[in-house]
């Protein structure tokens, strides 16, 4: 058996832990997001704030072994964005939560793709380098549901619960990568 570096040992943990948060908050936004009360304002507003603890474990963990500099970037992007969604939650309702997000969604997912592009030779990066490309386009059309009549919540739900697949199958081909590679010594 091969042994796995911590640093790709804790990527492919925070990639689970991602997954797995990432699908429940799409339940619980699917089940609660019709309107803005206090439940989804909360969780709209909890997802980019969970993102930005997920790229500091993802720095601290890479730092030692890759440019962490998109990483950073993904921070400073999804604070901006719960700072925008908790006022968009407030003075622009769902069609302004739609635009943030889509923003944010268009700029992380560059963020991302760019990420996922110089980790692939670690394995299991191509779901993380389709996602940011599907990112981009879904930032756009959130912005265009934005000016639908009746906008809802549910699509970034779906977003939510695609990224969280994502998120899954990059950690279990960081395993299956591992295991065919020899010791890993580190992130490249």
């Amino acid at each position: 058996m091969t042994a796995i570096s911590p640093a790709l040992s804790s990527l492919r943990r925070l990639y689970f832990v991602r997954a797995a948060f990432a699908l429940l908050w799409a339940v619980l936004v699917g089940v609660t997001g019709a309107k803005l009360g206090p439940v989804s304002v909360t969780l709209v507003v909890l997802y980019p704030l969970f993102d930005v603890g997920a790229a500091i474990v993802d720095a601290r963990a890479s730092k030692q072994s890759q440019n962490v500099t998109g990483l950073y970037i993904n921070i400073i992007v999804s604070l901006a964005a719960a700072a925008g969604l908790a006022l968009a939650t407030a003075t622009s309702g769902i069609p302004g939560v739609l635009r943030v997000w889509g923003a944010w969604a268009i700029v992380s997912g560059i963020v991302q793709l760019i990420v996922g592009v110089g980790r692939r030779k670690l394995g299991g990066q191509w779901p993380m380098i389709v996602s940011g490309g599907l990112s981009v386009g879904a930032g756009s059309s959130f912005i265009l549901m934005s000016g639908q009549p009746t906008p809802a919540l549910t699509a970034v739900a779906g977003y939510a619960a695609l990224g969280g697949i994502f998120f899954l199958i990059s950690a279990i081909r960081l395993g299956a990568a591992a295991k065919k590679a020899p010791a890993v010594v580190g992130i490249v």
